[in-house]
């Protein structure tokens, strides 16, 4: 596809001021209420330095477009479709509100690899967090960039069938559905204009899929607050999540955890089994 070697190490930096009327809409959208005390609740960077380009820059699937002008740090990788496929999050301090923060993001890897449904791009990235000038949050995040799927490819997943989730196999579980009300919200906390995630003719038509996407980080976000829920307020030290399969919007989802000794396992799973999300904790 092409020699990306000059964008691997190129960065950039963002800035943002956690104000409260940013948290309020965080906890407003997940029926959360504020924690006692002065920290804020683990996964509200993710909307934080959120994308800056311009309405006129965006592509088809609403992302910034990637044009080969040299001077960006993402590669004009020749795949359409864009996925947020995993991150690795370390917690290093907990964010507090009116904080300054500032985000540099470098671009450690890009590789290319042929799967099942056709080429793949997987861009790695590192993200270092600092509030008012010390480290709080690390995290990878791996993008994946795949071939746009034909028109007449089976919409995804397939249709779901008979409930077998076994919420008895689990310390911890809870239900809920992500309607296209909180998957607007979520949008609208983290500026992410893909169209997968509110444009139903187009996720289906375009991108194939049987309904809207729920957002990989919605799903995580509700993962940490059942860790928040059963371990005490902002008590992770590290998180990581990967995409497994599509959630889709108006269908129940079922998250879940169970802990063995210091690690703690964790996924998202719809009514029939399927998992959609694997994650994993530690606690600080």
């Amino acid at each position: 596809m092409g020699d990306w070697s000059d964008w691997v190490g190129r960065s950039e930096t963002q800035t943002d001021l956690i104000d409260s009327a940013l948290v309020k809409r965080w906890l407003a959208t997940f029926d959360q209420k504020k924690p006692s005390g002065a920290t804020l609740p683990n996964g509200l960077h993710f909307c934080l330095c959120t994308p800056e380009a311009p309405t006129a820059n965006l592509g088809e699937d609403g992302h910034p477009r990637r044009d080969n002008d040299g001077a960006g740090i993402f590669p004009p990788v020749p795949l359409p479709r864009r996925m947020w496929a995993s991150s690795s999050i370390t917690f290093v301090a907990p964010l507090q509100s009116a904080q300054r923060v500032e985000r540099t993001t470098s671009v450690q890897s890009i590789a290319e690899k042929e799967g099942s449904t056709g080429k793949l791009a997987f861009l790695e990235l590192m993200h270092l967090w600092t509030a008012d000038g010390a480290e709080a949050i690390r995290e990878i995040q791996t993008l994946v960039y795949r071939e746009a799927a034909p028109g007449d490819t089976p919409l995804t997943p397939p249709e779901p069938g008979p409930s077998t989730f076994d919420h008895d196999e689990w310390d911890a579980s809870s239900t809920f559905v992500p309607d296209p009300r909180l998957l607007f919200r979520f949008s609208a906390l983290t500026f992410n204009t893909h169209r997968i995630h509110y444009d139903l003719p187009y996720a289906r038509d375009v991108e194939r899929y049987r309904g809207l996407v729920v957002h990989g980080p919605l799903i995580a976000s509700r993962l940490m607050q059942l860790i928040a829920d059963t371990h005490g307020h902002n008590a992770l030290a590290t998180f990581e999540f990967r995409a497994v399969s599509p959630a889709i919007a108006g269908e129940p989802l079922n998250i879940a955890m169970r802990q063995s000794g210091d690690r703690i396992e964790l996924g998202a799973f719809a009514d029939d089994g399927r998992q959609t999300l694997k994650a994993s904790a530690t606690l600080a």
